[in-house]
């Protein structure tokens, strides 16, 4: 009589405590979905034929850019800021990250235009052949982008119709997890796309430096617009504004000087399909 009491208070017990540990074994499957989500992204946005030109020089400078410019920020906000700035601060962030992806996809095709006019009309097939793979890997961004809220949509309203307790909380974690993933890509996937510029990159071996001097103003510019002034008199936001956008536009014009300089590419030359240095 013993043994078949303590059979059923096992089940019991056991029904809880699945109730309470759910939302740890979930976050506990978010590292399988990350990696998975990180696997396939290098695969379907994988950068095909020999990379450009690769400088250490202009890397080394730009990683010293990026962490004095990084330093001059904070330097402003502890000085000057408020607890308002620091959360200004933050949303600008993580606005750069969600519209940097689509300020590319919509200047690149600018820049690359620019680039077919002032080239030669012997370098101009074979930037045109590098253009389909970049179009492709574009559409494939959109696509995927434009998939996370449909997926968020049609998971709310499978949830809706979900209405039992223990289920409709197994189908809200089954329906959670599919956008989810698919954010997990997008995140994994837009390093490689902005970085490359949908490997436009591939066409010319100034477009990355051009780009990028051009990025850099329209997003000051959006920054300004939505968020206003930074923080601390006249002069600090004067040189807020403009320091960073100019100090990264004449290091991509140093760049474009290095490469015609000991690389023998100008604006004018062919695109760059040789072997990366």
């Amino acid at each position: 009589m013993v043994a078949p009491a303590r059979r059923a208070l096992g089940g019991w017990v056991w029904l809880p405590l699945l109730l309470c540990v759910w939302p740890f074994l979930l976050l506990l499957g978010l590292y399988p979905m990350a990696r998975s989500a990180r696997q396939l992204a290098r695969r379907v946005f994988v950068a095909p034929g020999p990379r450009g030109i690769s400088d250490p020089v202009v890397l080394r400078v730009q990683r010293i850019r990026g962490w004095l410019a990084l330093a001059a920020g904070f330097t402003v906000l502890a000085v000057y800021g408020s607890p308002g700035d620091w959360s200004e601060a933050n949303d600008q962030w993580e606005l750069r990250l969600v519209i940097t992806p689509w300020l590319v996809l919509v200047t690149a095709p600018a820049v690359v235009g620019v680039l077919f006019r002032l080239a030669g009309p012997a370098a101009r097939p074979a930037m045109r052949a590098q253009v389909r793979p970049a179009v492709l890997m574009a559409l494939r961004y959109v696509g995927a982008c434009t998939a996370v809220p449909v997926l968020l949509f049609l998971a709310q309203k499978v949830q809706g119709s979900v209405q039992v307790l223990f289920v409709g909380q197994l189908v809200d974690i089954l329906m959670l997890a599919v956008p989810i993933w698919a954010l997990m890509f997008v995140a994994f996937a837009s390093p490689t796309v902005v970085r490359t510029a949908f490997t436009m990159d591939r066409v010319h071996a100034v477009f990355p430096p051009v780009l990028t001097g051009v990025l850099v103003w329209e997003l000051a510019l959006i920054g300004l617009a939505i968020g206003g002034l930074p923080p601390g008199p006249p002069a600090v936001q004067l040189c807020s504004i403009v320091g960073g956008p100019a100090t990264v536009t004449a290091v991509a014009w140093w760049e474009v000087h290095r490469l015609r300089t000991r690389f023998g590419v100008s604006l004018r030359g062919r695109a760059a399909g040789g072997s990366g240095r």
